[in-house]
């Protein structure tokens, strides 16, 4: 029996030695923002408390004009008084970390509704899933993070880029032609409007045009090595900006037209952005190019798409603008993909379902929404937003 007793305290003092020794905290094995928070999982009806929509300064643009719609609808939930809301602006993703410090010393925020306005903004929502801060990623989708956001939003970029692909090759686009591509900046935005581009081609999804309620596939199936020899030549970064474009334009425009000559007479412009189109229709009223280049493009089948839907744009593609004549005058056909940034809004609203309990998504979802071509058939039905930079 001693014998026994002698056993089971030698027993209960190794135990005791066991759970006195040091072992590694969880998150030395595993990063904070590993695990979404449990709050984004099982939302509770709250009031009170503070809503911080982040995004980029009111002005001109698509991006800015996002945060003008922003601006209205944090006006609105202040009126209405359940909720504080804070519209915070800035022009770097490393303001937009910045921000996200001030959120969490505030210590009162209830969610976050972030529009990334460049992948430099990572930190900030990392520290908002480790702080367990439920967040709402609008348009600019960042990798890594998303995967803890209850929910990213946007409008369905492969679904513009799938509608480009479909209208270009509407319009005679085929194996070998010529094609220039001008591309926002190198995030996900514009890597899932290529991806959509090449999937459509390759038959892979369908474009579906809202406002004609019909479904479109390819009419030839692409091999890859057929769309990359097309899209190898003419492919630019133009950092959403018209002059972005026009810069690069004036440097390539001659060799693109000879080009175009050697493949059918026709040149297809995928632009990614309304403003990056005006980058090529201000390089044409310009004397920056000369005027046999002019006449030879004039002479090509030109092409040319955007996506956004800048009201400015829209009186182009109807003729009341003053820049209609160009578009005339160069373009075979214009269209802008209907992409309106009037969507942050709607992501806002977003963040009031959740906290009012009402609430479908799991953590990670993607919020699609629908988007699809406006040219001169149908331009009149549509309202499109002031932004242009003139």
């Amino acid at each position: 029996m001693k014998k026994f007793l002698a056993i089971l305290m030698c027993a209960m003092m190794l135990v005791g030695v066991a759970a006195c020794a040091k072992t590694p905290a969880p998150a030395a094995e595993e990063p904070a923002a590993a695990a979404p928070a449990p709050a984004a999982e099982e939302p509770a009806a709250t009031t009170g408390g503070t809503i911080y929509v982040l995004g980029p300064t009111p002005d001109h643009g698509w991006t800015a004009q996002a945060g003008t719609y922003a601006e209205r609808k944090v006006t609105a939930i202040n009126e209405e008084g359940m909720y504080k809301a804070v519209y915070m602006a800035a022009s770097t993703g490393e303001e937009q970390v910045d921000q996200v410090q001030t959120i969490l010393a505030n210590g009162d925020a209830v969610g976050v509704v972030f529009f990334a306005l460049e992948d430099a903004a990572k930190a900030g929502q990392e520290a908002l899933i480790a702080a367990n801060v439920p967040f709402i990623s609008f348009d600019r989708i960042i990798e890594g993070p998303d995967k803890y956001s209850i929910l990213n939003a946007s409008g369905d970029n492969w679904q513009c880029g799938a509608g480009i692909a479909y209208w270009l090759q509407k319009n005679g686009m085929a194996p070998g032609a010529t094609l220039v591509t001008l591309i926002g900046d190198n995030g996900t935005v514009c890597s899932r409007r290529q991806e959509g581009f090449e999937q459509f081609l390759r038959g892979e999804i369908e474009y579906f045009d809202q406002d004609k309620n019909e479904s479109y596939t390819t009419t030839e199936v692409w091999t890859q090595e057929q769309i990359d020899a097309m899209t190898a030549d003419y492919k630019v970064v133009c950092n959403w900006s018209a002059d972005g474009a026009y810069q690069y334009l004036e440097q390539k425009l001659p060799e693109i037209v000879s080009k175009a000559k050697t493949t059918g007479g026709n040149l297809f412009i995928y632009s990614m952005d309304d403003e990056m189109t005006f980058g090529l229709m201000n390089l044409l009223e310009a004397n920056a190019i000369d005027e046999a280049t002019k006449a030879d493009f004039a002479a090509l089948n030109v092409y040319t798409s955007a996506i956004g839907g800048m009201a400015e744009l829209y009186a182009v593609i109807d003729g009341s603008s003053t820049q209609a004549p160009t578009a005339q005058m160069y373009f075979d056909g214009l269209m802008s993909v209907y992409f309106s940034p009037k969507m942050f809004e709607n992501v806002i609203n977003y963040m009031l379902d959740y906290l009012a309990g009402n609430w479908e998504y799991k953590v990670g979802d993607g919020k699609y929404e629908p988007v699809w071509i406006v040219d001169e058939g149908n331009v009149a039905n549509y309202e499109g937003f002031t932004g242009h930079a003139s």
